[in-house]
């Protein structure tokens, strides 16, 4: 008779999370994270190096106007995988604001993640938000003193995200979606972002 060998306990995902050993992620974040882009990206196509640090948003505008409750954000950058991306997080709303009424702000949080391609001589855009189950593909360009990033929600959207009125301290950016017209963009977020100071 084959004898069948079984492990003495099965442990659940539950159960393996909150054992008492240490996960040291400290491999993974120094692999990930880079000091700078990568030096085969010219300087002139640097699109989004001025964004490294972190940023305290307001949110303007999030499915309709919500300038009035004054509510905030943050948003980090960073350079990863040899400088050859840069990757963020954007946190709505921020960490520790306390909980806000589902019916008032919707939580989000993501991250995307910029590869340059030197093919395409753009930046190539991933958004993922695992709260909502977004997922946005994007090509990011300078456009006159503007990032414009066009692409397409998961359902298949047009979609114009970019960033504007850009200086060393501040910028806002703008969520658009094109109408069945063809012609029109309606606003789907704003936020308007100031760097942290440290």
């Amino acid at each position: 008779m084959k004898k069948t060998l079984r492990p003495s306990k099965l442990l659940s995902l539950g159960e393996l999370m909150n054992t008492n050993e240490v996960i040291d992620s400290t491999g993974l974040v120094n692999k990930l994270m880079a000091k700078a882009r990568a030096p085969e990206i010219p300087e002139s196509q640097d699109v989004y190096g001025w964004l490294i640090g972190s940023w305290d948003l307001v949110i303007e505008f999030y499915g309709v106007d919500v300038s009035k409750f004054g509510w905030r954000g943050e948003v980090h950058f960073a350079w990863v995988l040899d400088g050859y991306a840069m990757q963020d997080t954007w946190t709505l709303p921020r960490w520790g604001q306390g909980d806000l009424h589902p019916d008032q702000v919707k939580v989000s949080t993501g991250t995307s993640l910029r590869v340059w391609s030197a093919e395409k001589k753009a930046w190539l855009i991933t958004w993922i938000n695992p709260v909502s189950g977004a997922r946005d593909e994007m090509v990011g360009q300078r456009v006159g003193n503007q990032i414009v990033q066009l692409g397409h929600h998961k359902d298949g959207s047009i979609i114009r995200w970019s960033f504007r009125e850009i200086t060393n301290e501040s910028f806002h950016w703008f969520g658009e979606v094109l109408e069945a017209d063809g012609a029109t963009w309606r606003l789907e977020a704003a936020f308007a972002a100031r760097r942290r100071k440290t």
